[in-house]
Formats: C-alpha cells, sequence, structure tokens
C-alpha cells in the first residue's frame, strides 16, 4: 500500500513538474515575444505592417504565445509632412495635374505604408481620397520581412522548415500586393463592375488619371464603423438587412467570382445610414459630410481597401465549396473526401479522426445550415432564428477542436485555406457585431444548388 502510495506521488510530482516547467517555458516565450513586438514597433517602414499580417494569418505556423504578441502590435506611425508628399504627388502626378486638385494638407490617417488626403477637383468640386505611399516603402519590402523572419528564427520563435518558409513567402507575395496601387485600382474598378445595380453595396469610383504605382485617387465615400453607436441603434431589421448583404456578398465572391477580400479588418468596410434612422436635424448636421444618409434611403456598406483581394483557383475552390454543399447535405463522407482533396487530411488517417475533423468542418455551417439541424438553445431566438452574437459558435468550434484528437494529426493546411478562413471568422465576427438575427441557409441554397433556382453562377 505504501509502495502503491509512493509511487502515486512521484508520478503526480513529475507531471506536475513536467507541467510547471512547460508553464515556465511558455510565460519566457512569450515574455520574448512582447519584447521583439515592442522593438518592431520602433522600427520604420513596412515592418509593422508585416507584423500584423503575420499576427493575423500566423496562427498555424508561430506559437501562440508570438502571434499573441503580434496581435498588439501598434501602427504607431507618425505622418509626414505635407512638403514631403507633395514631392511624391509631383514625381507620380506631374505639376499639371496637381494645378487640378486642391488637396488638404493634413492628413485624414497614416499608416505604416502610407497616408490619405482629402482632394477636391477644381473643375466640379467632386470630393476625392488620395491614398499616398510612403517614398521606398515598396523597394524595403523584401528586406524588411527578411529582417523580420531573421529576429524570429534568432529567438528561436519558430520551427524551420518547408511550410514555414512557404508560408513566409505567400505573406511576402501579401505585401507586394498592398504596395501595388496598380492593380488594386483595377480590382476596386472590378469589384465595382461586378456590383453595379446592386444597391447595397458602395465601392468607390476610381479615377486613373490621379493615380499611378505609389498613389491611388478615389472618390472620397462617407459612413461611420461597423461598432458604431448609430448603427447599434438601428431596428434589427434593418442590421439584418446590412448582415445579410456582408454575407451574400462573401459567398457570391466563393461560389461565382473565385476571388475573395481576404483581409477582414472593420477599416475595410464603413456603414451609410440611409434615411429614416431616427436621426435628429443635429445629428445629421454633425456628419453632413453625408455619413449619416444615403441617397436611397436604405443602408448600405461601403467598401473600402482592395489591397487584399485574392484569386482562387479551381483547385481550390471547387473542394472547398463541395466540402460545404456536403456539409450543408451532413455528407460526412463528402466533407472528408474534400479535405482530403485539399491535403490538410489524410486518408490514411484513423477513422475516428477523419469523423471528427468531417464533424467540426460541419458544425462551422451551424447559422447556414438546414432546419432540420440541431443548433443549442440559446443561439436561436423565439422566432426560430439564429442569433449571431450570441450563438459564441467560434468559441465552441475552437473548444471542440483542442479537446478532440484532431490537433495530434492536423497538418498545415493550404495557404488558401488558412485567408479563406480568416475571412469567415470575420464575416462571422461582422455579423455578430451587428447583432443580427436570421437564419443563413436562404441566402446558402441559391449558391448550393443555382440550377434549382433558374438561374447558374455568376462568370467573372
Amino acid at each position: 500500500m505504501a509502495g502503491s502510495r509512493l509511487a502515486g506521488n512521484m508520478a503526480a510530482n513529475l507531471f506536475s513538474s513536467r507541467d510547471k516547467k512547460e508553464q515556465r517555458k511558455r510565460e519566457a516565450l512569450s515574455r520574448q515575444a512582447h519584447y521583439l513586438v515592442e522593438e518592431l514597433g520602433h522600427l520604420k517602414g513596412s515592418v509593422v505592417k508585416i507584423g500584423q499580417v503575420m499576427a493575423l494569418y500566423g496562427e498555424h505556423f508561430l506559437p501562440v504565445e508570438v502571434t499573441e504578441a503580434l496581435h498588439t502590435l501598434e501602427d504607431k506611425t507618425t505622418a509626414l509632412e505635407w512638403p514631403v508628399m507633395r514631392k511624391v504627388l509631383v514625381r507620380e502626378l506631374g505639376e499639371d495635374r496637381l494645378a487640378e486638385l486642391e488637396i488638404e494638407h493634413e492628413p485624414l490617417g497614416a499608416a505604416s505604408l502610407g497616408q490619405v488626403h482629402k482632394a477636391v477637383r477644381k473643375s466640379d468640386g467632386k470630393v476625392l481620397c488620395m491614398k499616398i505611399q510612403y517614398p521606398g516603402v515598396a523597394d524595403a519590402i523584401d528586406s524588411d520581412i527578411n529582417s523580420v523572419a531573421t529576429l524570429l528564427k534568432m529567438a528561436r520563435m519558430v520551427s524551420m522548415g518547408r511550410d514555414f518558409d512557404e508560408w513566409l513567402e505567400e505573406v511576402r507575395n501579401m505585401m507586394h500586393r498592398e504596395v501595388n496601387y496598380e492593380l488594386e485600382l483595377e480590382t476596386t474598378r472590378r469589384f465595382g463592375e461586378m456590383l453595379k445595380g446592386d444597391d447595397r453595396f458602395i465601392v468607390p469610383e476610381v479615377f486613373p488619371e490621379y493615380s499611378s504605382g505609389h498613389v491611388i485617387t478615389t472618390s472620397f465615400e462617407h459612413g461611420v464603423g461597423v461598432g458604431d453607436s448609430s448603427v447599434a441603434a438601428l431596428p434589427l431589421a434593418r442590421r439584418n438587412h446590412l448582415a445579410k448583404a456582408a454575407l451574400e456578398l462573401f459567398l457570391r465572391e466563393l461560389f461565382s467570382w473565385s476571388e475573395l477580400q481576404t483581409d477582414p479588418n472593420f477599416g475595410n468596410y464603413r456603414i451609410r445610414i440611409g434615411e429614416g434612422s431616427g436621426q435628429s436635424a443635429e445629428g445629421a448636421s454633425q456628419t453632413a459630410e453625408g455619413s449619416s444618409q444615403s441617397a436611397e434611403g436604405s443602408d448600405q456598406i461601403v467598401l473600402l481597401d482592395f489591397g487584399a483581394v485574392q484569386k482562387y483557383p479551381p483547385a481550390f475552390i471547387e473542394p472547398v465549396c463541395q466540402m460545404i454543399r456536403a456539409s450543408y447535405e451532413h455528407d460526412l463522407d463528402s466533407v472528408i473526401e474534400g479535405a482530403i482533396r485539399l491535403k490538410f487530411m489524410r486518408r490514411e488517417w484513423p477513422d475516428s479522426v477523419l469523423q471528427e475533423f468531417g464533424e467540426v468542418c460541419m458544425a462551422v455551417l451551424e447559422p447556414l445550415g438546414p432546419e432540420s439541424l440541431t443548433v443549442p438553445a440559446s443561439a436561436m431566438n423565439d422566432n426560430g432564428e439564429y442569433r449571431w452574437k450570441q450563438s459564441d459558435l467560434p468559441t465552441r468550434i475552437a473548444k471542440r477542436a483542442t479537446r478532440s484528437a484532431i490537433s495530434r494529426y492536423f497538418q498545415i493546411p493550404p495557404k488558401e485555406f488558412v485567408f479563406l478562413n480568416r475571412k469567415l471568422v470575420g464575416v462571422y465576427t461582422f455579423l455578430s457585431v451587428l447583432g443580427a438575427e436570421f437564419n443563413g441557409r436562404e441566402i446558402l441554397t441559391p449558391y448550393l444548388y443555382p440550377e434549382e433556382n433558374g438561374a447558374e453562377p455568376e462568370e467573372h
């Protein structure tokens, strides 16, 4: 008996010692990561933006302590003086073009890659928004990424290998797209064409004559942030209208265009509140620039910043769409098959792991599922409508995945899936912030079964 107790105590002490050692290791890594972030915050150029991108998309490649620290990285960029920015404009556009504009010298905002100035075209009073890239930023992208990666490697915060190198290369490509304003201008124009006639959305008009590789000029579009109190004060029906529009836009990007805005930052969206919001005359005058009223009298989503838009190949889109349809139909085998095609599951894994992984994937579709789907009572209102905020779906799914054996088998997913996953989380969060309450199946099914709705998916 005494021997059994001694063995038990030794085992307990052993595991306790291991747990404490692991805890100390995590705490040390966290301190080291926060110190690294503090150092990055003092650097100029694109380093801050690179760190933020790594935080957003690095969960499969960086330790959790590092991504948590990177999430605290703040853009403390000080705006450059007007004479410096004017030199950029003269070099990019020429004096004759600049003479056509009255540009405010005080920027509307500044970030690590550039700053934004408001302008007015003298000939007709058209209000414009000019995003001007800082001198030398684009040329320093590669060296800045190499510097950040070297710091991470020297601090032993990353596991070396092909997966990390490929992910780092994707971060590099994303950053180069971010500073390619000619590409962003064309993408903005294309999205404007694709959404033409859909009055739920506003895409800024582009002005190529006042744009270049380092300057992008669009119409100045008014609106308030998604989390603004004026949006929260809207009746549920109107918040639902905005939420449904956001969800359908995501599905259209995925199923019809194979081209997604992958940056979930709420700064890329504004809400233009329409007439009938119950806003007082004083309140309207305080936002007289146009942010409180839309011409059509209905609430609209203003889409900004198309620098993070990515086009996806059929080899990726088709299995993803297969998994979504299979999840809706509760076809576990097809969900697993789609995941295997995407190469983040392997056919030789134990059946129990494949099944659990497939069920976690299907759980993501909870707000969009068929009427027969069992949903927690707390996630539904009295009318049987899904409550996006109260459902706490992302947390429930994360806990389930953590408790299961998936983590021991889970492979690093394709880089495309990492960006798509972030986009999906961003959409769900957008709907949650709006406090939306509706079932998404009516929006999803036309994309799953276009032939039954009298239309084929759009081709662009």
